[in-house]
């Protein structure tokens, strides 16, 4: 009996090691603000993508990275190493304290949430299809791919157009994963997809690049449960780096008073509409499942 006892008790610690193991391996610890100083550099992902981060030379700009370095400057932050990573990396890369931070404008939504903590918002923007110039699919609309099935829906890896896709209706057997949206025109003009499904923003900016392609318009804005669909986009920390984080709202929310900030998000593509509905959503209620 007693060895049955020990052998139960060895068995229960070794569980208890292995899940331990299993944690530290599923979220490393993350590097404080007061290390990062320390070191003098601060890691920022972004997944290449235009205007939200995206890298020109040897430094990033866009919407996040433009923002951050004026942020964390304002913090004593002066440098800055910048990691591309794909879209569907971006969080696992905070997650295994590759990187301290993303500054690709991603989402604030309550599955994303779970795993990491956000800033306070700091864009917003519609959604967008990117197609063939001239439209030959008539496409102005997430509804087109769900009337005809022939025709194939593109979008980056993790990016939160898949979700809406699938709950438009359109069939998993159209959906065409790209790697990162500086695929989209390629994808487009050869007809391996019919349309690129991103941000209106990232459509807007696409479709400037080529003149065989262009923004489809007009454009209805996908509906998910009777609600239309704008996203509020923000920087990403890892869970519980709350010396960063917070450091970093109080500057953010300082810049986003002045002139500076709304000329950058201007420059990125954001209309005077859209600059002041940044401010209608909190992260508190976009993390939350009923916003």
């Amino acid at each position: 009996m007693m060895k049955s006892m020990r052998l139960t008790s060895m068995a229960a610690s070794a569980a208890v090691a292995l899940a331990c193991v299993a944690g530290a391996v599923g979220t490393a610890q993350a590097r404080t603000l007061e290390q990062i100083k320390q070191s003098g550099t601060i890691r920022i992902a972004i997944a290449n993508e235009i205007p939200y981060g995206f890298m020109e030379g040897d430094t990033a700009v866009g919407l996040g990275p433009s923002v951050a370095k004026h942020v964390l400057e304002e913090m004593g932050i002066k440098h800055i190493k910048w990691t591309v990573v794909p879209f569907g990396s971006l969080i696992p890369s905070l997650k295994a304290d590759r990187v301290d931070m993303v500054a690709a404008s991603q989402a604030i939504q309550p599955q994303r949430c779970s795993q990491v903590d956000y800033s306070i918002p700091n864009s917003t923007y519609g959604e967008g299809v990117l197609v063939k110039k001239g439209n030959p699919d008539n496409i102005h609309g997430y509804d087109a791919f769900v009337k005809n099935h022939n025709l194939k829906f593109g979008i980056v890896s993790g990016a939160n157009q898949l979700g809406f896709a699938q709950k438009s209706g359109i069939k998993s057997d159209q959906i065409v994963s790209l790697r990162a949206n500086s695929d989209a025109i390629s994808a487009v003009t050869s007809g391996r997809i019919s349309g690129y499904a991103a941000t209106q923003l990232t459509v807007a900016m696409l479709a400037k690049k080529s003149s065989r392609v262009e923004q489809a318009l007009p454009f209805k804005d996908p509906v998910i449960d009777g609600k239309p669909q704008r996203s509020w986009g923000g920087f990403t920390f890892a869970k519980g780096n709350d010396t960063l984080r917070k450091a970093f709202d109080k500057k953010l929310a300082a810049y986003q008073k002045t002139d500076g900030w709304k000329q950058t998000m201007k420059k990125y593509g954001l209309d005077e509409g859209s600059i002041e509905k940044v401010f209608n959503k909190t992260t508190q209620q976009l993390c939350s499942a009923d916003s």
